[in-house]
């Protein structure tokens, strides 16, 4: 089955080449009864078309990973060392999850439980924060208030506050989860605006785009780009096999 699966799958790329040299090797008569005959064993055997699909999607998932290892490869330092970005855990772990996100995400909510989980039980881990609001205007304005937050050593509860907020996270909101965190409102509205965190935002918005990140939450660990929230299980073996590649 697989042979005829290539067989066809020759003759469809032959059929549509534009060269003229594929023009030129059947007549249109032949062609036609390669077409009909396509069509009649993909009648036949309809789980071809899935093999196809399937194969297909491992070959776009393969040069992905294979996009993603070159990009890692070449902003190493600006992915994992950004001496500005928040970080939780071992300074001096072995692996490291850098970990894209957005604090109105609710996908990015449903990952603090098991990120929190994590570093609770492995000590070798640690995660690197890359603020990525792409959720709206009160994304940026959590962001930057997060980031603000550290020059009053708040950060870890504010952070914790707004990614545990159930409901809809506006600016109002933000400043109130603040206020309840202990910050000085008046000094972090000042310290958002220093150029440092808008600059800092504007590199995690362009590695989101170097590798190709188009939603949060979305984790690189070692050379490998996991999108989407994943279960804890999955979590410890992405921290495992990076382990293990050292």
């Amino acid at each position: 089955m697989r042979r005829l699966f290539l067989v066809l799958a020759a003759l469809a790329a032959l059929f549509a080449a534009p060269s003229a040299r594929a023009q030129d090797a059947f007549t249109p008569a032949q062609r036609e009864a390669i077409r009909k005959l396509m069509i009649e064993t993909l009648r036949a055997h309809p789980e071809l078309v899935l093999e196809a699909l399937e194969a297909l999607e491992s070959k776009r998932e393969n040069e992905q990973q294979a996009r993603v290892q070159a990009v890692v490869r070449e902003k190493r330092k600006e992915i994992f060392e950004d001496a500005d970005a928040p970080m939780a855990g071992n300074p001096a772990a072995s692996v490291t999850i850098v970990e894209f996100f957005d604090y109105r995400c609710p996908y990015c909510k449903q990952m603090q439980a098991p990120m929190q989980a994590l570093l609770a039980a492995d000590k070798d881990v640690r995660v690197v924060r890359k603020d990525l609001p792409i959720l709206g205007p009160a994304s940026v304005v959590a962001a930057r208030a997060a980031l603000a937050s550290r020059s009053q050593g708040k950060y870890p509860a504010f952070h914790d506050a707004l990614l545990g907020f159930r409901g809809q996270l506006d600016e109002a909101g933000v400043f109130r989860l603040a206020g309840q965190a202990g910050l000085d409102i008046e000094k972090l509205r000042r310290d958002m605006d220093a150029p440092g965190i808008a600059a800092l935002i504007q590199r995690n918005m362009a590695l989101a785009q170097a590798l190709g990140i188009s939603g949060t939450p979305a984790f690189v660990v070692g050379e490998t780009l996991v999108p989407g929230a994943i279960d804890p299980e999955s979590l410890r073996k992405l921290v495992a096999d990076a382990r293990a590649k050292r």
